[in-house]
């Protein structure tokens, strides 16, 4: 395979993984020890979302995710690092394929965010906005059906009680929604694909995002002549499965899109870029942060064609619903504590919480300064991986599936210490409902992201070290080619 490098009208061979000098038998060794532990992961997965331990709040759940992922450490290193190329990506196939069908075969269990985009695309599919009204408002009472409003007294697990005595499975039911408009077209276009009145559709959907992840990523994988069975990481790792087959969050469109884009800057292609990760902010607002490295090349047109992407996914929304577009991204902030800085627990631990704001602000600043300088448009991923991972441990956001983009990214730079943060998620979602004390609660925040943050450092500590004496070859940089399929 020959791809064009840029800036210059040569072509040259891309890097292959080394040739495999094992023998017949260590080989299949190799490969059965790969799918015996994903296997082994695959049992886990099903117990997650069908044992006892499935729900925050329960020690056991602990236990039960920290063996999942162990199981995908072991099985990651054997297929890429022991197991021949084309088998191993079989193997991964058919793994990927596996889990989703795994996790989609129980309700959501850690997270109640599906019925929420169940809701918005029943509303919108009347012709009203979604954020004009909360899902208790009376005004929308006509379109509530048994499944997202069971009736009678709330008894299940993620039933919310109403002002009027019913009962609803979507979450914060008394505010308007909080998923910009290009999150809200996918949910309008699942209810309108789907049969409605079924939580399948929308775990479908997102496992399907997981998979399209899976295939865009060795595509480019494949383009940058990078080694194809990286995308193990991304295709095994507990959290794809978890948080899109079976919470079903919307996440995993987020990622396509942002890689889509990350893979046209890559190939010169900054509008279209632009226009791309556009869409991934107007999914979730995270990918915003692969801007900074992204746009070197030029700026104008990848920023420009982002912000106007985003300004005009809003328009529609915004002449329904004028300021209410905002929803409830305010009352998010202020639940979640990032208004008065009692969130940023990391800085907690060193400064005033009135001034943990501020600083946040000029961390994140500073690094945006440092990835724009270095970073090489011809491998965008690697700036969004800086990024978005500082991103993530100054906020110390509880929900671990943001960190659904570090996991993508990694796959595409290599520096698997940042899959750290998404288990620092995890340790601090799940104490809900374990009634800890505020005290023992900030204790887990600082704790699960101090410990993700020295596994950041050590390792790119490590690796300078390991350069400077030679005994460590980095990473070139790989041509970008055409990466836009």
């Amino acid at each position: 395979m020959h791809i064009s490098t840029p800036g210059t009208g040569t072509g040259r061979t891309a890097p292959r993984p080394p040739a495999d000098r094992r023998s017949a038998g260590s080989r299949t060794a190799w490969t059965c020890a790969a799918a015996a532990c994903a296997t082994a992961l695959g049992a886990v997965l099903a117990y997650a979302v069908h044992g006892p331990y499935t729900r925050p709040g329960t020690p056991g759940t602990y236990a039960v995710y920290g063996v999942a992922w162990a199981l995908f450490t072991l099985a990651a290193f054997a297929v890429i690092r022991r197991v021949p190329v084309r088998r191993a990506l079989w193997l991964v196939w058919i793994g990927a394929v596996a889990f989703q069908i795994v996790a989609v075969s129980a309700p959501p269990q850690t997270s109640d965010d599906a019925y929420r985009y169940a809701w918005d695309g029943r509303v919108q599919a009347a012709g009203i906005s979604p954020y004009r009204y909360a899902p208790q408002d009376p005004a929308v009472a006509h379109l509530r059906d048994d499944w997202l409003f069971p009736p009678g007294a709330c008894r299940g697990w993620f039933e919310h009680p109403l002002p009027d005595g019913g009962c609803t499975l979507i979450n914060r039911p008394n505010v308007h929604t909080i998923y910009p408009p290009v999150a809200q077209a996918w949910y309008l276009g699942i209810h309108a694909a789907t049969p409605p009145g079924h939580r399948e559709p929308v775990q479908i959907a997102a496992a399907l995002t997981g998979l399209a992840v899976t295939g865009l990523l060795l595509r480019i994988l494949r383009r940058i002549g990078r080694d194809p069975r990286y995308v193990v990481l991304w295709a095994w790792c507990p959290m794809v499965p978890l948080e899109l087959g079976n919470n079903a969050h919307v996440d995993g469109l987020g990622v396509f899109l942002m890689l889509l884009g990350l893979a046209a800057v890559a190939a010169r292609r900054a509008t279209a870029g632009g226009v791309l990760l556009g869409a991934a902010i107007a999914v979730k607002m995270f990918p915003a942060a692969a801007l900074v490295g992204a746009s070197k090349r030029k700026p104008w047109h990848t920023w420009g064609a982002a912000v106007l992407t985003v300004a005009g996914a809003y328009v529609p929304y915004l002449l329904a619903s004028g300021s209410a577009v905002v929803g409830y991204l305010p009352g998010y902030l202020r639940e979640e504590r990032y208004d008065d800085g009692a969130r940023f627990g990391l800085l907690d631990l060193a400064l005033p919480e009135a001034v943990a704001p501020f600083a946040a602000v000029a961390v994140l600043a500073a690094t945006a300064v440092l990835v724009a300088r270095r970073s090489d448009p011809d491998r965008p991923w690697s700036a969004a991986l800086t990024m978005t991972g500082v991103l993530l441990l100054v906020m110390a956001p509880n929900y671990p599936w943001y960190a659904l983009l570090l996991v993508a990214l990694v796959v595409l730079d290599g520096r698997v210490e940042w899959l750290a943060v998404g288990l620092a998620g995890y340790a601090l979602y799940f104490t809900w409902l374990l009634y800890l004390t505020e005290g023992q609660i900030r204790a887990v925040h600082q704790g699960a992201y101090g410990l993700a943050t020295a596994a950041v450092v050590g390792a790119a500590w490590l690796r300078h070290r390991r350069a400077r004496t030679g005994t460590f070859a980095p990473r070139t940089s790989a041509d970008a080619g055409s990466l836009v399929p």
